[in-house]
């Protein structure tokens, strides 16, 4: 009758639906010496907590406190030189940009043909650019094409 008991609580145990009472239960039942013979396969598993609980650690570990001062010297370095070199970065553009001289050339022409000719290069040279950006559209045109004969919409 017992092992009718066990297996039941066996099932429901591998299920997850057991009580904290009923785990222990089945420890104390293990643990026992009269185990039945078709349930000692689960005798490791219950038997594991009171193993592990008679272990102790006899090896002696090393102290890394050298270590992480080391580390956290490297680390708190690195932060000061990443501070200074931002800030000489910025001290360097803010130099750079308020010492240069002030120009008043804004790009005007006294002489109309000559700004007409200018007017002509920079309007050729944004000309260039929307062609390129149209021909680059071809080639979606042509894919929008094949996929439609493919999927026929």
């Amino acid at each position: 009758m017992a092992w009718d008991r066990i297996e039941n609580l066996l099932e429901k145990y591998f299920e997850a639906a057991t009580s904290i009472t009923e785990e222990k239960e089945l420890k104390d039942y293990f643990a026992s010496s009269d185990v039945a013979p078709h349930l000692e396969q689960y005798k490791p598993v219950f038997g594991y907590a009171t193993q592990a609980k008679q272990e102790q650690c006899s090896a002696t570990l090393p102290l890394t406190a050298g270590r992480q001062d080391k580390k956290r010297n490297i680390a708190v370095w690195l932060s000061v030189a990443a501070s200074v070199a931002v800030l000489l970065s910025v001290g360097l553009f803010t130099f750079n940009h308020y010492n240069q001289p002030k120009s008043n050339d804004l790009g005007t022409y006294d002489d109309p043909e000559v700004a007409f000719r200018e007017t002509q290069k920079a309007l050729a040279l944004i000309s260039e650019s929307v062609n390129k950006g149209i021909g680059s559209m071809n080639y979606l045109n042509e894919y929008e094409q094949t996929k439609n004969k493919i999927f026929k919409k």
